[in-house]
């Protein structure tokens, strides 16, 4: 299985710390956040990666120039004129990700979801897509999905948000093949998948945080620090 990192964003909320690093680049425990989904994704045996890039991204692709080999991954890159948002990016990236289900990760988002247990069986041939969900967060108590029998779906009370982690079939991007490197978000894929009922997902009730914020990013450089000073 492949994996594809979103790591071509501006990062405006997280300004000034954005100005000059791009968002995926900020340092966590001593090294950038996007580094440690590379790990993370390495030692679930997931090697292949699809790295999108745009905001300072030369900063992004010279940093891993060498080190992706020594983290023993192969990166690839999916290079934006222009930030084409979630979805616009990863019809762009279909090329370097080839005809199977592939792992997409948002580059602003960090989990402890044991990412070896996702893999070619969690996304049933009846999926077009399978979500990371959990609880609605503070930031977000409005939510953006119900889960009923392991179904995505929209409902008057939306119980669950979207963690940045999903499986996703290309076939998800039939209609956006030839978008022209058009800007889109990924819900617009994803919307009619779920009136069909083809995405799946899962609540995950661990660790994670949205680095969105400057306040969500201090909130997870705390959870690092109290890691270390219990070990």
């Amino acid at each position: 299985m492949k994996a594809m990192i979103l790591a071509a964003g501006r990062g405006e909320r997280l300004r000034p710390l954005t100005d000059s690093v791009p968002k995926p680049m900020l340092p966590v425990a001593g090294k950038p956040l996007i580094e440690h989904h590379i790990v993370r994704l390495a030692d679930a045996g997931i090697t292949d990666i699809v790295i999108n890039t745009c905001w300072l991204a030369e900063q992004i692709e010279e940093y891993f120039s060498d080190r992706g080999r020594r983290l023993g991954v192969t990166i690839h890159w999916s290079k934006e004129a222009t930030a084409l948002e979630t979805g616009g990016g990863i019809a762009k990236a279909l090329p370097l990700l080839g005809n199977n289900p592939f792992m997409l990760i948002n580059g602003d988002v960090w989990s402890d979801y044991p990412l070896a247990e996702l893999g070619d069986s969690t996304l049933s041939d009846n999926l077009d897509a399978w979500l990371l969900l959990v609880n609605n967060p503070e930031h977000n108590r409005r939510g953006d999905f119900a889960l009923r029998d392991n179904i995505v779906h929209y409902a008057e009370q939306q119980t669950a948000t979207f963690s940045g982690i999903s499986l996703i079939r290309p076939s998800l991007f039939a209609d956006h093949r030839d978008s022209d490197d058009k800007a889109f978000p990924l819900r617009d894929a994803l919307r009619p998948a779920i009136l069909a009922g083809r995405v799946g997902g899962a609540v995950y009730t661990g660790r994670w945080c949205d680095v969105g914020t400057v306040a969500r990013y201090q909130q997870l450089e705390s959870i690092f620090k109290q890691e270390n000073n219990s070990s």
